[in-house]
Order: C-alpha cells, then structure tokens, then sequence
C-alpha cells in the first residue's frame, strides 16, 4: 500500500474507540441476556467482530501490526435472523457423514437383516446394497449411535433448525431438500466437527511430551561403573 493510502492515525485511533465501545456493549448485552439465543448479544457479537476487523486492518495498514484477537466464524457465520418472530412451522436439517471403516463388518451385518427377513438376494453383497439394507432397517438416529457396530467411522456432521410461516406442500421439496434454505430463518445450528477437536488435541500431544520429558531420566550424566569388588 502506497503512503498517500494509508490510514492516518486518527483513524486507527477512531477504529480503536470502537472496538473498545463495542466491547462495553457485547458486555451489556451478556449481562442482561434474556436467553441462550437472544437477539441483541448476537448483534452485539457481530458488531465487535466487525469493528475489530477494521481495526486489525488499519492497524497492519498503518503499523505493519496485527492484533492477537481472532473472533471464530465472523467470516462463515449465518446472517442476524430475519425470520418469522412467531413460527407456525420449523424445519429441521440434518447432515451426518460417515467413512465406511470396515467394508466386511457391514457386509456381515447386512446379510444377517436379510436372513432375519427371510429374503435372499445379492443386494448385501455390494457396500451400497448393505448401506442400502441398513438405512432400510433401522433410524438414523440408531445407527449414529451404533455406527461403529456397523463398519462406520463417524466425521463432520451439523444440524439447522429453520422457521416458517407453513409447512411446505407435500413433495414440494423432495427432488431438492437442502438446496432452497434460507440462511436468515435458521433459528440455531449445531455443528460437531473434527476441526475442533485439532487444537485439543495438539494441546493434549504437548502437555503429553512435557510429561514424557519430565519423567525421562538424565541420559548425560556420567555412570560410575560398579565396583566388581562388592
């Protein structure tokens, strides 16, 4: 960036008593939260983000400075709801994903659903036969509690609960389920990902080498040899 572009330091000053104003108001917010899902700390939340971005901003424009601030999900993080205040319908989207860990072990299983149904066909033979078979014969809710009884390893998942004002007409959706959702009438999202689990774990594998450090004996010390005489 050019000199003539860069922030005066006016501005980074003024974008610094903003991020401090919408710090004072996040807290304000909190402390008067009417409930886990209120409205004026989310918007209190997108305001600090917004002005803490501006700020790193000019800060590195201006100083070649960044802060050590990082305000997870400001960039992918579902619009302020804008949906109806009082829905007559929700819906509710569930994604779940799955690696088939051990392709014989569901084999297995899907041959056994077919003897217990009396029916004999090649259809457990194939992987997407068995998935077939075992979506067929239990809930999803029942095989993500028993995935690994199944041959499955479990990854991301996530669900959104969106609102309406009426429940779609029947078939409406069904050739394209996910495709029409509209981001400002999601009323809460879950997600369940490994990406979080990382730093955890990269925290538990350096508390595990400082631990292993500790106890590790002293290999540089000089070992008197034992006298043959005792």
């Amino acid at each position: 960036m050019s000199d003539a572009a860069q922030p005066t330091a006016a501005e980074v000053r003024a974008a610094a008593e903003a991020v401090k104003t919408a710090l004072d108001r996040h807290l304000a917010a909190v402390e008067s939260r009417s409930g886990d899902d209120d409205p004026a700390v989310y918007e209190a939340f997108n305001q600090l983000a917004a002005a803490a971005e501006t700020y790193d901003e000019l800060l590195y424009d201006r100083y070649d400075e960044v802060t050590p601030f990082e305000i997870p999900g400001t960039e992918e993080a579902l619009p302020p709801y804008a949906g109806p205040e009082e829905p007559n319908a929700l819906s509710v989207l569930i994604r779940r994903d799955y690696a088939v860990a051990e392709p014989q072990r569901l084999l297995a299983h899907a041959q056994r659903i077919e003897e217990a149904d009396d029916e004999s066909s090649e259809v457990s033979s194939t992987v997407h036969g068995a998935l077939g078979l075992l979506f067929g014969e239990y809930e999803p809710d029942e095989i993500a509690s028993r995935h690994k009884e199944f041959g499955l390893e479990e990854g991301d998942s996530t669900l959104w609960v969106t609102a309406s004002d009426e429940i779609p007409d029947p078939g409406e959706w069904l050739e394209a389920p996910f495709e029409q959702v509209d981001p400002e009438a999601v009323v809460c999202r879950f997600d369940v990902s490994a990406v979080f689990d990382d730093d955890e774990d990269d925290e538990e594998d350096d508390e595990d080498d400082d631990l292993e450090t500790a106890l590790a004996p002293d290999t540089d010390e000089d070992l008197e040899p034992l006298d043959a005489d005792r």
